[in-house]
């Protein structure tokens, strides 16, 4: 049974820093794809960032040097690295694995303050 659970959402002041961290299990965690996705109220949900082990990751433009995503395979944990927040990255974040029709976690919340 594959679990997914985020961690780490809270509201931060703009210009603030965030950590996720998504821990998973029941998957074969060093060889997927691990994506960050999120979703803003009235807004379809959009991929930000995502890792892959041994392959640089990739990044939704809108927060390309602002997000680091990195992995740690021997904890089976996929992290985001949220640095120069806006209130535009308000939103519920979720960790995904399998696309989108793979398995998603529950949901992470992060609100950023003007």
């Amino acid at each position: 049974q594959v679990q997914l659970v985020e961690s780490g959402g809270d509201l931060v002041p703009a210009g603030g820093s965030l950590r996720l961290s998504c821990a998973a299990s029941g998957i074969v965690f060093r060889l997927n794809y691990m994506g960050w996705y999120r979703q803003a109220p009235g807004k379809e949900r959009e991929l930000v960032a995502g890792s892959t082990s041994g392959v640089s990751p990739n990044y939704a433009d809108s927060v390309k040097g602002r997000f680091t995503v990195s992995r740690d395979d021997a904890k089976n944990t996929v992290y985001l690295q949220m640095n120069s927040l806006k209130p535009e990255d308000t939103a519920v974040y979720y960790c995904n694995v399998g696309g989108s029709f793979g398995y998603w976690g529950q949901g992470t919340q992060v609100i950023v303050s003007s």
